[in-house]
């Protein structure tokens, strides 16, 4: 399968890193191997680089041209699985992993320089008193550990004054959480991880791994020969099947971006300009780009199935939200695969001694994968602890193939989806 290019995307529209990366040919020795350019891999390419290890990469298509450059861009705390993690860390350990993606992304941004239009602020919006419930719990525990000075809860009123929609009854403000872009994001980390000794290939696909005390990644037109491996490729992972299949099961998910709007009107819908996303199971978010466009994605489709029409699909959601942006242009939509987990934790570990992996993010990867890419790094120099504990985590492995397993998600999502409407 030869590369493809980026997707008609907002973010590739307004890419400012145009570099590319010649494919591999030949053999190539390294000390270690990352399948996937994705954020999990080149964060961790980049990790690996600043600590002085000989890394290369290599990427099927191009950098972020999976679901780590089409997302929505919205920076959010948290690690899928704390509830599960807490049987083998300690909670202090649990509640450093939360916010330490977003330490990362930040410290890398300004270290690097990266133009990613980051910008500080994130709302969590209820459409029922339970959600309201659990945010009032998400602050409380928040102020156990001297948080709570960067969270608010707002009710309705305030909250119409700050969205410019009363279809919500209350959120939750977190100034720590915020939203970017996220191709330029991970191009510029790649572009830092370069800069650093690392050795990027795109338009190569991987079609074997050779296990042994080195290990060989073979490609279609040439090897790497690494001391390790770590495999990264999210919902278009293929690779490892015997430990890997049935985990993880791609999931599309949705984007369409408006014409930039009027001052005026962003003035009334998001006057601070925030990252918002619904309590729902089945989920709306949603932001302003910098150019003020309004970025609407959602809706996830468990089934496999792409809508005839994506903008037809999603504009009606926006204008549920926002009559007012009714007959607003429609400049870009487009959608993408996320890697979903029944348990919604992701999924890492090692399937031998010098062979990692780290998948499944269930659309919430902008932080956790650079948490992870973090988590994998330490246990390759040694320090395993956090990743033994994810190694711990029970997963349920859905038999007869993706295709299966695909319709097997989509009927426990229309439960959820029903629980969204009582």
């Amino acid at each position: 399968m030869s590369g493809e290019e980026h997707t008609s995307s907002y973010y590739a529209a307004t890419r400012t890193d145009q570099t590319t990366y010649p494919p591999l040919h030949g053999e190539e020795e390294t000390e270690v191997c990352i399948v996937g350019g994705g954020f999990t891999g080149v964060a961790c390419a980049l990790t690996l680089a600043e600590r002085g290890h000989r890394v290369t990469l290599l990427e099927q298509h191009r950098i972020s041209w999976g679901a780590s450059g089409r997302n929505g861009g919205q920076l959010i705390h948290g690690l899928g699985g704390a509830e599960q993690l807490g049987r083998f860390l300690s909670e202090d350990k649990i509640w450093a992993l939360h916010y330490r993606g977003n330490d990362i992304i930040k410290g890398r941004i300004e270290k690097y320089q990266i133009n990613c239009d980051l910008k500080a602020g994130f709302i969590e919006v209820a459409f029922k008193q339970s959600q309201m419930d659990g945010l009032v719990e998400d602050y409380e525990e928040h102020r156990e550990w001297d948080l709570d000075e960067h969270l608010r809860l707002v009710g309705r009123d305030e909250l119409k004054s700050l969205l410019g929609t009363d279809a919500y009854i209350g959120g939750m403000i977190n100034d720590l959480d915020g939203h970017l872009h996220p191709l330029n994001l991970c191009a510029g980390e790649a572009r830092a991880a370069t800069g650093l000794g690392a050795s990027i290939h795109e338009q190569t696909e991987v079609i074997d791994i050779v296990h042994g005390s080195k290990v060989r990644v073979v490609t279609q037109q040439g090897a790497v020969i690494a001391d390790k491996v770590l495999l990264a490729g999210n919902a278009y992972h293929h690779l490892e099947p015997k430990k890997l299949s049935g985990l993880v099961f791609p999931a599309g998910s949705f984007i369409i971006a408006t014409e930039p709007l009027s001052e005026d009107v962003t003035d009334r819908i998001n006057p601070a300009d925030l990252a918002v996303c619904d309590l729902n199971n089945v989920l709306d978010y949603y932001r302003l780009s910098a150019d003020k466009r309004m970025l609407f994605g959602g809706r996830c489709n468990y089934s496999g199935r792409v809508p005839t029409s994506i903008e037809d699909s999603m504009v009606p959601r926006m204008l549920q939200i926002y009559p007012e942006l009714e007959g607003k242009k429609i400049d870009y939509a487009w959608g993408g695969n996320i890697g979903i987990v029944i348990n919604r934790v992701p999924c890492m570990g090692r399937i031998s001694d010098n062979i990692f992996y780290s998948i499944g993010y269930s659309g919430h990867g902008v932080a956790p994968t650079h948490v992870a890419a973090e988590v994998i790094t330490n246990a390759m120099e040694g320090d395993a602890e956090v990743l033994q504990a994810y190694e711990k985590v029970s997963h349920f492995r859905i038999p007869f193939g993706q295709w299966f397993g695909n319709q097997i998600v989509a009927l426990g999502m229309l439960y959820y989806r029903m629980l969204d409407k009582l």
